[in-house]
C-alpha cells in the first residue's frame, strides 16, 4: 500500500451505528469494510462462515490467517468493525500495528444499552424502510445498565491506554457524527483516499428515533437510576503513585515446603520468614530467594499443590513500622539520606544524635510529621521516592499481579490464626511460636490517639477502602525481643 495504512479497523460495540458508518465507508471506492470478521460465531456478517478461504474452524484456530488474506487484498483499502467480545488475539496485535489505522466508534451508552433492548425484543436489528419497522418498549434494568456502562468504558479505556502507550492515535466518531458528510469525507482523509463521496448512505434507517419516555415503560425509575450513577467518579480515591512491578526477586519460597511467602515491606516480614523455615525444622538461610520469573515458573511447576501468600497490616501500624525502622534508627537498612532530607526540607523533628531524652511526646510529634510527609509523597508532591517501604500496599498488589495473585491475603493482626490455616492446605502444622519483632523505641499503643488515625488514613485512603480497616487496635501477638543494641 503506498498510503500511510495497510488496513483498519472500526472500534465500536453494538448499536453504536456501526453497520451505518461501514455502509458509508463502503461508498468510497477505496475503502472496503468487510463486517464483523472477527466475531466468535460467524466471519463478517451473520450466517457466513467462510471469507478469503479462510473457514470459521480454520480461523479459530489461527486467527491472523485470515487477518493476512484481508490485508492481501489488493485494490481498496481493506477493515473491518471489531467489538470488545471479539477476537481478543487480534485486538491485541491491531492496536500495536502502525500500519492499521484505527477508527473509533462511540455512542451514549444510555442510548446503545436501550435501542440493544429493543433489537432483542423485537428480532430487528437492520432497517432499510420504515414500513417495515418493528417497534417496543422495553423496561430499564439498572443493574444491567451498569454492567453494559462497564464494558463499553473498560473497552474504550483499553483501546486509549494503548494507543497512549505505543504514541499512536485514532479518528475519533460519535453517533451523531455519521450524518456530517464533511466527517465521513475527513474519515477517508485520515484513511489515504483523497476521493469524496457526495452524500450520506441511504442504505440503512435509524429504528428507533423517539425519545427515551416513549422507549422505557419505566421511565422514571430509570431517571432515578441514572441520578445514582457517579458519572464524574466523584468518589475515586485519586492515585498519582507510580506503577509498580511484581518485585519477583524479593519473593521468599521455603527450603522444601511448597510455601510461596509475597512480602510487603512494613509488616511482620522476619516473623513470617522465621514460620516458614521452621516448618522446614530449616535455618533461615536455608529459604530460597533471589528468583527470577523464569526460575519461579519452574519452581511452581515443580510443586504440584503449591500456595503463594503475603501478609497486608494496618496502614497506621506499618507506617510506624517503617518510620522506627527506616527513618528513627540509624545503622543497616535505614534511609540516612531520606532521614537528612526530612530533616532538613520537610522539618520532620527527628532527633540529630542517638535517642537519649526522646520520649513519647517526641516520638507522637515526629511520627505524625511524617504521616503529613507520607500524604505528599503518595500524591507525588515531593521529590523523595515513593520507596516500597512505605508505599500503598493497594499498588504494591498490583504489581504482584503483573505475574500472579496471591493465593491468600493474610491479616497481620490475625497472623498466627490465618498462617495456621494457610499450612494446613498444604497438609503441615506450624512448628513453634512466632518470633516477635525487634521493638521500637516507643511504641504505637503509647502514642496512638486521634490525629495519628486521622493523619493515617489522609494518607492511606486507599490501603484502608481496599482493606477494610477501622481504627488501629493493639494486635495481641508474641512478646517483642529486646532492641537490638
Amino acid at each position: 500500500m503506498a498510503g500511510p495504512f495497510d488496513y483498519f479497523v472500526i472500534l465500536a460495540e453494538m448499536r453504536t451505528g456501526s453497520n451505518f458508518l461501514e455502509a458509508n465507508v463502503n461508498a468510497f471506492d477505496g475503502l472496503t469494510c468487510h463486517g464483523e470478521a472477527f466475531n466468535p460465531s460467524f466471519i463478517g456478517h451473520s450466517g457466513v462462515t467462510e471469507m478469503f478461504g479462510v473457514t470459521l474452524v480454520q480461523r479459530e484456530k489461527d486467527p491472523f490467517r485470515l487477518l493476512s488474506a484481508l490485508v492481501a487484498q489488493g485494490g481498496a483499502l481493506p477493515g473491518f468493525r471489531f467489538f470488545h467480545d471479539h477476537d481478543p488475539r487480534i485486538l491485541t496485535h491491531v492496536l500495536n500495528d502502525r500500519r492499521c489505522a484505527k477508527v473509533i466508534l462511540t455512542r451514549n451508552p444510555l442510548d446503545s444499552y436501550v435501542s440493544l433492548k429493543i433489537a432483542a425484543a423485537t428480532g430487528q436489528w437492520k432497517l432499510t424502510d420504515m414500513r417495515h419497522q418493528r417497534t417496543k418498549r422495553i423496561r430499564f434494568d439498572p443493574a444491567e445498565f451498569r454492567d453494559h456502562l462497564d464494558r463499553v468504558q473498560g473497552f474504550q479505556k483499553e483501546i486509549l491506554h494503548s494507543l497512549q502507550c505505543s504514541g499512536q492515535t485514532g479518528f475519533y466518531l460519535a453517533y451523531e457524527d455519521l450524518q456530517d458528510l464533511a466527517v465521513l469525507n475527513g474519515l477517508a482523509r485520515f484513511l489515504g483516499v483523497s476521493e469524496t463521496v457526495d452524500a450520506v448512505s441511504d442504505q440503512l434507517k435509524k429504528q428507533n428515533p423517539a425519545p427515551l419516555s416513549d422507549k422505557v415503560t419505566n421511565f422514571a425509575e430509570m431517571q432515578d437510576a441514572l441520578a445514582q450513577l457517579d458519572r464524574f467518579d466523584l468518589s475515586r480515591t485519586p492515585n498519582f503513585e507510580p506503577r509498580r512491578g511484581p518485585s519477583v526477586p524479593g519473593y521468599v519460597a521455603g527450603a522444601q515446603v511448597p510455601l510461596l511467602f509475597m512480602p510487603i515491606q512494613g509488616g511482620p516480614v522476619d516473623a513470617v520468614e522465621q514460620w516458614l523455615a521452621a516448618l522446614d525444622g530449616a535455618e533461615h538461610g536455608a529459604l530460597r530467594r533471589g528468583f527470577t520469573q523464569k526460575t519461579l515458573r519452574q519452581w511452581k511447576r515443580q510443586r504440584p499443590g503449591h500456595r503463594a501468600f503475603t501478609v497486608v497490616t494496618h496502614p497506621l501500624e506499618r507506617a510506624h513500622n517503617t518510620f522506627c525502622d527506616r527513618i528513627l534508627r540509624t545503622g543497616p537498612g535505614s534511609f540516612g539520606e531520606i532521614r537528612a532530607t526530612l530533616r532538613k526540607t520537610y522539618k520532620l523533628p527527628l532527633p540529630t544524635g542517638g535517642l537519649e531524652g526522646y520520649g513519647p511526646d517526641a516520638h507522637r510529634a515526629a511520627f505524625l510529621a511524617f504521616l503529613q510527609f507520607l500524604k505528599g509523597n503518595l500524591n507525588g508532591q515531593t521529590s523523595i521516592r515513593v520507596d516500597p517501604a512505605w508505599a500503598t500496599q493497594s499498588s504494591l498488589m498490583q504489581g504482584m499481579a503483573q505475574f500472579a495473585l496471591p493465593d491468600m491475603v493474610v491479616r497481620a493482626e490475625r497472623l498466627t490464626e490465618e498462617l495456621a490455616v494457610l499450612a494446613a492446605q498444604v497438609g503441615l502444622a506450624p512448628r513453634g511460636p512466632l518470633v516477635g519483632s525487634a521493638a521500637h523505641p516507643v511504641s504505637l499503643s503509647t502514642i496512638y490517639d486521634h490525629a495519628l488515625e486521622e493523619a493515617a488514613r489522609d494518607a492511606y485512603q486507599r490501603d484502608y477502602l481496599s482493606f477494610g480497616y477501622g481504627a488501629w487496635q493493639p494486635p495481641v501477638r508474641p512478646p517483642e525481643r529486646p532492641a537490638s543494641r
